[in-house]
């Protein structure tokens, strides 16, 4: 106690890092994963911000070839970017046939570990196939948000057992980083999507407004309707009048071929 008839204060605890406890491999990988948030930030766009994220996954993990499968609400699945032909064959191939770590991973997002090709026995005719490309492990992380899954990264190696509880790790860190990446450039796409979308009605609408002296609610009316009679993206209907100045109708839309003028 002291005078005060408080407690004694106790001593301060240092809380920043020593850095010196960590190991050189730790360190290294950390300097890893502050380069590729450096590089994921500059990213110009979905596909180089998923290039950049297999590149990383060759570097940081004991891998042979890495890949990146994508999906997401009202998407079907994709391949964006791969290390080697081989991952997208193996790719192709699960989600043709709905067959697969890789499809498992991704509609139930959660991780799967195939040890080795040789001897796993939850999907025979994908672990033939993937064995006779040379590949004996496969680790399938899904990229999730809490809004669903992004995608899949897939890392493949030509040892068994190659993927060690570190490698693991670091595999689910870097598939916290892609995920929240990619989310973020497909917000952005979205984004400048829905802005040239605007710019494109704009447009449309001063094209009629000049054409047929309307008013911008009426001009706006007149491109809504032929996207609902039509059933054409609104967006798509715009485009089509800035570019031919003509509105499309339903025969030009179904066979190609060039449109008469329309009257709104």
């Amino acid at each position: 106690m002291d005078q005060s008839g408080g407690t004694d204060a106790l001593p301060a605890r240092d809380t920043e890092p020593q850095f010196e406890t960590f190991t050189p491999e730790a360190m290294s990988t950390a300097n890893a994963f502050a380069r590729l948030a450096v590089e994921l930030h500059d990213s110009d766009g979905v596909e180089e911000t998923i290039e950049a994220v297999v590149a990383f996954a060759i570097q940081a993990l004991d891998c042979s070839h890495a890949g990146v499968a994508t999906a997401g609400r009202g998407r079907k699945p994709e391949i964006p970017a791969v290390t080697d032909p081989v991952v997208a064959e193996i790719y192709r191939s699960q989600l043709t046939k709905g067959n697969g770590p890789m499809t498992v991973c991704m509609t139930e997002r959660i991780p799967i570990l195939v040890t080795d090709t040789a001897t796993d026995d939850r999907w025979p005719a994908w672990a033939a196939q993937v064995r006779g490309l040379g590949v004996r492990s496969v680790f399938d992380v899904p990229l999730n948000t809490s809004a669903g899954t992004v995608g899949v990264m897939g890392l493949y190696s030509n040892r068994p057992d190659a993927f060690s509880a570190d490698d693991q790790a670091i595999a689910h860190i870097l598939a916290r980083h892609a995920t929240v990446a990619i989310a973020n450039a497909r917000h952005d796409a979205t984004m400048i999507q829905a802005i040239d979308a605007r710019k494109l009605v704009g447009q449309a609408m001063g094209i009629l407004m000049e054409r047929f002296d309307l008013d911008g609610d009426r001009a706006f009316e007149v491109l809504r309707r032929y996207s609902q009679d039509n059933n054409v993206k609104l967006r798509d209907v715009a485009e089509y009048l800035v570019q031919t100045r003509q509105l499309p109708t339903a025969r030009h839309r179904l066979n190609g071929s060039h449109p008469t003028s329309a009257t709104p």
